[in-house]
């Protein structure tokens, strides 16, 4: 939901060189623009490592590169999705992928390639005609992926976040209330065909609430039935229960307040990232026990996508713990992805209006200006999605983060207050 408004976002033009930190001193230019041969509107981006990476947007639009963005390709369109916006994408080395495309019904679906995106093939369709989807994560099957067998292509599991149905096609989901999408998925096993699972039960949604497809990073899969994801006004942590003979575990579902702008189809939660291992190891929860949200380092930004330049609660941040609280200097606007670089340790959030980063773990943001003498005013804009080092915008904009820059920050950053 709130997806097409999303279109707003503004057009772009090319960077210069060195910015201004402003009150640091110079640092080099934080992106460097590439020639991505499109005009679409690009919100999925997806960094594999070794130079590859694969990008996707609007009108069926496709991109990979192997050369880590000196030349990206323009993929061939899948059949029948050539005027669908693919808002998200997951690849798993130069010739295995998935796309995800978002619309009302039948137009969110899922195609895959494994011939470096010569030919697609559709795999799924949304089966709820009022539902859209809103997030993809999806993984190379591994041990704990249960009934996963060899393939001559690697085999893929993941998962599915969308907007909240009624009528959904878990058929043990006898309520005529609202409640989110939320389906695991594999592709490529050789013992057994592609498999959408039913939507997961009992993920309730408020009147209202929904979540964004701004940028593909509302949803994480952190163990095979355990999953966190943002709606427009909180992030739940959702494990699915599992039974066996020894074991019975219910559904947990644990919403967490996030205080950033609210109320309004404009406002709300539009990213967030986890800091690597820093997520609390959950704890066994018995039959009338009390549990407790798992407690991590996260950072949530978002705002108002109609009010790009308000900078009121703009981000928010966990300091560890399962609580959010509001930063106490946020980014300066409306900011539609956030990511964590565990290299330099420095969080970087992007948005139509500017690029911002903390070294303290989201409390405090500070912007990245462009220098003026050699830059263009807006060199550090118009950005939708990151999967660092790439970030990606409208109008086929693509940004790479040059290595020096995070380090040269921290060399100029002050003491954490």
């Amino acid at each position: 939901m709130r997806r097409l408004l999303l279109a707003l976002l503004l057009t772009a033009a090319t960077i210069g060189v060195p910015i201004q930190l402003a009150g640091w001193g110079v640092a080099s230019a934080q992106w460097q623009i590439l020639d991505s041969h499109t005009t679409a509107d690009l919100r999925g981006i997806v960094n594999v490592g070794g130079g590859v990476a694969w990008a996707s947007g609007s009108d069926g639009t496709i991109l990979r590169t192997e050369d880590a963005g000196l030349m990206w390709q323009l993929c061939a369109k899948p059949r029948g999705g050539e005027h669908l916006d693919f808002r998200a994408v997951q690849a798993f080395d130069n010739n295995t992928a998935i796309a995800m495309s978002s619309g009302k019904g039948d137009q969110s679906r899922l195609y895959q390639t494994t011939d470096g995106c010569q030919t697609w093939h559709l795999v799924f369709t949304n089966p709820d005609k009022e539902g859209f989807w809103d997030a993809l994560k999806a993984h190379v099957a591994g041990p704990f992926d249960t009934k996963i067998c060899p393939s001559k292509t690697p085999v893929i599991a993941g998962a599915i976040l969308g907007d909240p149905a009624i009528h959904k096609s878990n058929v043990r989901d006898t309520t005529t209330l609202p409640s989110f999408y939320l389906a695991m998925f594999t592709t490529n096993s050789s013992c057994s065909p592609d498999k959408l699972n039913p939507s997961a039960t009992a993920i309730f949604s408020g009147p209202g609430e929904a979540a964004f497809a701004a940028s593909n990073s509302v949803l994480y899969q952190l163990a095979p039935n355990t999953f966190w994801f943002a709606t427009d006004r909180e992030i739940i942590q959702y494990e699915r229960g599992t039974t066996t003979p020894h074991h019975y575990g219910i559904d947990v579902v644990c919403p967490i307040d996030v205080p950033l702008q609210r109320g309004q189809p404009s406002q709300g939660v539009f990213s967030f990232a986890i800091r690597p291992n820093s997520i609390e190891q959950p704890k066994a929860i018995k039959f009338g026990h009390n549990f407790h949200c798992i407690k991590a380092d996260a950072v949530a930004v978002g705002g108002d996508y109609s009010a790009p330049n308000n900078s009121q609660k703009t981000a928010a941040f966990t300091a560890g713990g399962n609580k959010f609280q509001a930063a106490a200097t946020p980014p300066h606007g409306y900011r539609s992805a956030v990511a964590y670089d565990s290299k330099s340790k420095i969080w970087i959030t992007v948005g139509p209006n500017g690029t911002d980063i903390s070294t303290d773990d989201g409390r405090n943001w500070r912007a990245l200006k462009p220098n003026p003498k050699l830059d263009p005013p807006d060199a550090d804009q118009h950005w939708n999605a990151l999967s660092l080092p790439f970030v990606v915008g409208p109008h086929g904009r693509i940004g790479l983060l040059r290595p020096s820059a995070l380090q040269q920050i921290h060399q100029t950053a002050p003491a954490h207050p």
